[in-house]
């Protein structure tokens, strides 16, 4: 199998995304402004391999190392490499600092195969509540917690003069959302907020650069799980029983489909009346998911 290499992308002046193909598990996008010799970077990556590949290529473009490092949410794959950028500061939400020191080393628990390197977890040092509006140079960085919706600490990345906004995991382009620490229901005010930014790039969590056209299709994909899971509820079915029946549709052709069953997980559990991410028991719902997988596990790919 060949193993495309991560590429960059200049969407806007001084706004630089770092794509990692094929955005399937553990290969995320990160991404950095850089203006009057300052940078702010977005994300960091799941292995201390890659994360010094992300360093080099911020040193390759002409930018100076960050000053700044703004985490989108606690997931390692976006938030490992965070130590290869010390002494940056590291930016969070209030809720991605609990999360990630909770999660603590959940990825190489959950694939012990995969060499991660030495990862030292490095939570935010400075967290927000609702927004943050940071400046580097003359751009302004607003970043803005959507509420509960991929997790419960997320922050999306808006540069409102530049017109681009870095999604973190609210979007997967081309692939399939994932709401097992989230929420159904605020994934869909989450798109709300999106959609009112009015931007013409959307840099998702994963997957090739798109436009605000990925809003829609991420909607149609959680109403349809919505709907899925009112029918199988109603049925007495359990997740798996109503991920394995159902027809996935314009949606079969999305990276990680196995992430059906998770997501009716969180769906079941909302219309149980439990809070939006109220935590799962995250490894039943991975043995559902590698069931659904044909009973292989599903694999980092970092």
């Amino acid at each position: 199998m060949t193993v495309e290499k991560p590429y960059v992308v200049q969407p806007a002046a001084g706004v630089y995304a770092y794509v990692q193909p094929d955005g399937g598990w553990c290969l995320n996008n990160a991404g950095w402004v850089c203006d009057g010799g300052q940078t702010l970077l977005v994300d960091t990556a799941a292995t201390e391999r890659r994360a010094l590949a992300l360093r080099e290529a911020v040193l390759a473009a002409g930018a100076p190392l960050p000053r700044t490092v703004v985490n989108t949410h606690h997931h390692g794959d976006h938030t490992y490499g965070n130590a290869v950028f010390a002494p940056a500061l590291i930016v969070g939400h209030d809720n991605a600092r609990a999360e990630q020191l909770a999660a603590g080393h959940q990825l190489e628990l959950i694939w012990p195969a995969t060499d991660f390197g030495a990862i030292e977890i490095t939570a935010p040092d400075l967290t927000y509540g609702d927004r943050l509006t940071l400046h580097v140079g003359e751009t302004e960085v607003r970043v803005l917690h959507p509420g509960v919706a991929h997790t419960t600490g997320d922050s999306v990345v808006w540069l409102p003069g530049r017109r681009v906004v870095f999604t973190g995991d609210l979007v997967f382009a081309g692939g399939t959302p994932f709401l097992a620490m989230g929420s159904l229901a605020g994934s869909l005010r989450a798109l709300e907020l999106l959609r009112s930014l009015d931007a013409e790039t959307v840099v998702p969590g994963h997957g090739p650069l798109t436009d605000p056209s990925a809003y829609e299709s991420t909607e149609r994909y959680l109403r349809y799980v919505a709907e899925l899971a009112r029918e199988g509820r109603e049925k007495g079915l359990t997740p798996l029983e109503t991920a394995r029946g159902a027809d996935l549709g314009e949606f079969a052709a999305w990276r990680e489909s196995e992430r059906l069953v998770a997501n009716l997980h969180r769906a079941y559990a909302e219309l149980a009346g439990e809070p939006e991410g109220a935590p799962l028991d995250i490894m039943a719902v991975l043995r559902d998911m590698t069931v659904m997988n044909g009973g292989t596990p599903i694999l980092c790919h970092a």
